[in-house]
């Protein structure tokens, strides 16, 4: 991965600092790189012709933005032919603290349509031939393939994780509620969570802290060793031989540079909870999409259209019993750290599907979004088709330093193995 053409924000944010790096040079990078693999990767819905560097701590800090944020400069379509054109009056809240931080915004990614399941243009930098998952397909992608050094997505199910793994990235779900929705077209106001892609964790703290004003940034000389809990949850056996072999793998790096490790067993409150998710998840769609469905139907996909007549059929007793039981689960969350201080689980099934016409499957995202749990992908290493393994890094809610934390330990750990 030493080959790898993406830009970390914070070695640029560093350059420039000392004056070796001007900030208008540091935006040149990706467009050069955008310049040369737009055309094959398909990573922008919309590209300014020209960035201007700001001020502030993310000056010269290029930032992809999922196409479901608002942002008054560009079109905003939400993956969808029903805005094509469209022109929002203001930026969603995170785009404002973005360039209130300096950086600048490098172009509009591509999502999926209304950031669910039916995928959009962009193919894996890995290989085309493969997803690059979804839904925020072309931030994941913008950033592997060194676009933009940062990049904003959202989660509803596992549009963070999942295609931060695919892709080789590492990626931020934050804890739920941490960033603003404000300007964010929503699919599950539930469920829907913002986060961050970058090269690696500490590159995404350094962004999500400089915007935020968040106390997120990793010790990076801090040699501390986190106790890494090894989930044992129901799904388990959906785990690709590849993926197995990886946790196993990097559980046994992480003993050797000092870790702990612990099984965890999914408690049976937290395991009911994965069967919530699909009725929340559901039951908000059809109100979130109520207008579209209506008045512009036939712009919708048929995959769409047909979900949202399905769930139609989810009652309101059934949603508030979903309700119930993910916070049933919430809260026997608690116990699952007592004994450690991250959780250690695939991002995935496991490497990216040989397809365009599917994102991939989020089984082993849905739950932990549901939970409102931090979660940050680690690429730990590629398959025999040279396509990335990712792993995920689970903090308690609020804890979201802590996973970032946890998450550039192992990246550390892992690169010691590979030098």
């Amino acid at each position: 991965m030493s080959n790898s053409p993406m830009l970390s924000a914070r070695a640029i944010a560093l350059e420039i600092e000392a004056g070796r790096l001007t900030p208008e040079k540091a935006l040149q990078f990706g467009l050069d790189n955008s310049t040369a693999k737009e055309s094959k990767l398909n990573v922008f819905s919309h590209q300014p012709k020209k960035l201007t560097a700001g001020k502030g701590p993310l000056s010269g800090i290029a930032v992809g933005i999922k196409d479901v944020f608002d942002t008054n400069d560009m079109p905003t379509t939400y993956g969808s032919k029903i805005y094509e054109g469209y022109q929002p009056p203001t930026d969603a809240s995170l785009v404002s603290m973005l360039r209130a931080a300096g950086a600048t915004i490098s172009g509009k990614t591509v999502t999926t349509e209304f950031a669910w399941f039916t995928p959009g243009k962009t193919r894996n930098p890995h290989n085309t031939a493969f997803t690059p998952g979804g839904s925020s397909s072309g931030s994941a992608a913008g950033v592997a393939a060194g676009f933009f050094p940062a990049a904003i997505g959202t989660q509803t199910g596992g549009s963070i994780i999942r295609p931060a793994a695919f892709c080789g990235v590492s990626g931020f779900k934050p804890s739920f509620r941490l960033f603003p929705t404000v300007g964010l077209k929503h699919f599950s106001w539930s469920l829907d969570t913002i986060g961050f892609f970058a090269a690696s964790a500490a590159d995404i703290a350094f962004v999500a802290a400089a915007c935020s004003g968040r106390d997120l940034e990793v010790n990076l000389k801090s040699r501390k060793a986190p106790t890494f809990g090894l989930y044992k949850g129901s799904i388990d056996d959906q785990m690709s031989a590849d993926m197995a072999d990886a946790l196993k793998r990097v559980a046994k790096i992480a003993k050797g540079a000092g870790a702990k490790t612990v099984n965890v067993r999914g408690p049976k409150a937290v395991e009911a909870a994965r069967a919530a998710h699909a009725p929340i998840q559901g039951y908000e769609a059809c109100m979130a999409l109520a207008d579209e469905s209506t008045r512009n139907r036939g712009k919708l996909s048929k995959k769409l259209r047909d979900y949202i007549r399905e769930c139609q059929q989810i009652t309101a007793d059934d949603y508030d019993n979903a309700r119930r039981t993910a916070n049933r689960g919430r809260k026997a969350c608690h116990g699952l750290f007592d004994d450690c201080d991250v959780l250690l689980l695939p991002s995935a099934p496991g490497t990216a599907p040989r397809t365009l016409k599917s994102t991939g499957n989020s089984i082993f995202n849905q739950l932990w979004t549901l939970m409102g749990l931090p979660c940050v992908n680690v690429c730990v290493g590629k398959d025999a088709n040279n396509l990335p393994i990712g792993l995920q890094v689970i903090a308690p809610f609020g804890r979201d330093k802590q996973a970032l934390q946890a998450a550039h330990w192992l990246e550390q750990a892992i690169a010691s193995q590979q030098d």
